[in-house]
C-alpha cells in the first residue's frame, strides 16, 4: 500500500497527514507558535525555530513508521514573512529528507479549497472557503475548482500580538482589530468580487472548529461531530462574546477549547466573525478536510 504524507508548517501549529489517498491513516497536531513574534521583528525565533523541528523529528518517526514514500511540507504565513527564514528550511530539509515548499498566498488557498470541496457537492456551490491561519486569511471561492482566490495578513496569532493585549481584551483593543480587519474584507472583496457571490461558506483551520466544539460543548475532541457541523453566525457571535469577555485564565476551562489555543483564540474569533458580517453568511459549515488533504490528493495525482 503506497503511503504519502503532507506537513502544514503554519504559524501557530504544525500539521502532519498520513493516507493512502483513501483512508487517512494519522493526522497530528501540534502548536509551536513558529510566528511568535514575527509580525513584529520580520524574523523567526530561534526558540520558535526548535520548537517545531523538535515536531517535525517527531513526525519523521511516524512516517517512517508507515514507510511513507512521499512527502510534501508547506510552510506559510510565518515563513513567507520571515527574512531568517533559511536557519529553519535547511535543518527542517535534514530532518524530512525533503525540501520545505514556500507557498504563495494563492498556492494556499487553492489547495486548501481542493481539500475541503472534495467531499462536497458541487451543486452546493458556489463555495466561499476561508482558512483562518495564525498569520494570514486565504479566500477562495469556486464550485468545482478554484474561480478566485487571496489572501490577506490577518490571522489569530497576528492579530492577538498586534492588538489583543489586555486580560480580557479591552474594548478598544477589539475595535481596533476588527476594524483592521474589516478594511482587509474591503480588499477581498475589491478583488474576488465572487466572494460575496458564494452560497456555502466553508470555514477551516483551529479557530473555526474550535469555535465550534466551544459551542457543541465537546468534552474531548471529536472530528465527527466537528466535520460538517453548520456553525450559525448567532451562535459564532455568543461564542466571540463569551471568550473575548473572560481573562486567559477562566478561558481555558471552556469545554471544546484547545488549552494551547486559548491565548490566540480570541484573535481568531475577530476574524471569523468579521467574515460573518462582511459578507452576510447566516452560517459556516466548519470543515476538518483542509490543505493538508489538498498537499496528499495532489501526490496521488
Amino acid at each position: 500500500m503506497t503511503m504519502k504524507a503532507a506537513i502544514d508548517c503554519g504559524t501557530n501549529s504544525v500539521r502532519l497527514l498520513v493516507s493512502d489517498g483513501t483512508t487517512q491513516v494519522e493526522r497530528l497536531m501540534r502548536i509551536t507558535r513558529l510566528g511568535q513574534g514575527v509580525d513584529r521583528t520580520g524574523r523567526l525565533d530561534p526558540e520558535a525555530v526548535e520548537r517545531t523541528l523538535a515536531v517535525l523529528r517527531e513526525y519523521r518517526e511516524v512516517m517512517d513508521r508507515y514507510e511513507v514514500d512521499g512527502i510534501r511540507m508547506a510552510a506559510t504565513s510565518a515563513s513567507r514573512d520571515a527574512a531568517n527564514r533559511d536557519d529553519f528550511f535547511g535543518p527542517a530539509a535534514q530532518i524530512l529528507g525533503t525540501e520545505p515548499e514556500l507557498l504563495s498566498g494563492q498556492e494556499e488557498a487553492a489547495l486548501s479549497f481542493r481539500g475541503a470541496t472534495a467531499d462536497l457537492d458541487p451543486a452546493d456551490g458556489p463555495f466561499l472557503v476561508v482558512d483562518i491561519g495564525g498569520g494570514s486569511t486565504e479566500f477562495a471561492v469556486g464550485a468545482r475548482s478554484v474561480e478566485g482566490s487571496v489572501s490577506i495578513n490577518v490571522g489569530c496569532v497576528r492579530m492577538t500580538e498586534k492588538y489583543l493585549h489586555g486580560d480580557p481584551p479591552r474594548p478598544d483593543e477589539l475595535s481596533n482589530c476588527l476594524a483592521e480587519i474589516g478594511q482587509h474584507l474591503d480588499d477581498v472583496s475589491r478583488e474576488v468580487p465572487m466572494a460575496g457571490l458564494a452560497t456555502t461558506f466553508v470555514g477551516l483551520a483551529g479557530t473555526v472548529t474550535n469555535v465550534a466544539a466551544v459551542e457543541l460543548g465537546l468534552p474531548t475532541y471529536d472530528r465527527d461531530a466537528i466535520h460538517h457541523f453548520r456553525l450559525t453566525k448567532d451562535a459564532a457571535e455568543d461564542v466571540f462574546r463569551t471568550l473575548a469577555t473572560e481573562s486567559l485564565a477562566d478561558r481555558k476551562h471552556n469545554p471544546g477549547l484547545e488549552e494551547q489555543r486559548a491565548d490566540v483564540i480570541v484573535g481568531g474569533c475577530c476574524v471569523l466573525v468579521s467574515v460573518f458580517r462582511h459578507f452576510g453568511f447566516d452560517e459556516c459549515l466548519v470543515s476538518e478536510a483542509d490543505i493538508l488533504d489538498g498537499l496528499v490528493m495532489s501526490q496521488f495525482d
